[in-house]
């Protein structure tokens, strides 16, 4: 009389280990996702940061609350929010969110009018530095 042969102890385990590479494709592909969704989301901040001090900079003259107003609609206009905005003299300096939950950025943002620096000395068209006068 034959036995039945008995099956090898490993029959099946292709299965487990494909489940278990497809879960850890799965769980890597989500954190590239969040991490696309990240720098997006701050991305986005600092643009509509960046647009919204170079808008309160440019309409200082009309007031601090006017140009901070104006500052507004341009992060709306952005899709971001407008969390603070200050203006002293010709220089505005704005904080800027975008994004909710987890995925939230706020960064900051100044502009007003370029000072030449005194102390660097000018470089001439060829590219070499000279002395300044």
């Amino acid at each position: 009389m034959k036995r039945p042969s008995r099956a090898a102890p490993d029959q099946g385990s292709a299965t487990v280990w494909s489940v278990g590479a497809i879960a850890v494709l799965c769980v890597v592909f989500g954190v590239v996702l969040a991490l696309g969704q990240a720098v997006v989301v701050r991305h986005r901040a600092a643009g509509g940061a960046d647009l919204a001090a170079l808008a309160a900079a440019d309409h200082w003259a009309e007031g601090g609350p006017a140009a901070c107003a104006r500052a507004g609609r341009v992060a709306r206009a952005q899709g971001v929010r407008l969390v603070r905005c200050e203006v002293a003299g010709e220089i505005s300096d704005v904080t800027a969110a975008s994004g909710r939950g987890p995925f939230t950025a706020e960064v900051r943002a100044r502009a007003g009018p370029p000072t030449a620096p005194l102390d660097l000395p000018a470089v001439s068209p060829g590219g070499r530095a000279e002395a300044p006068p």
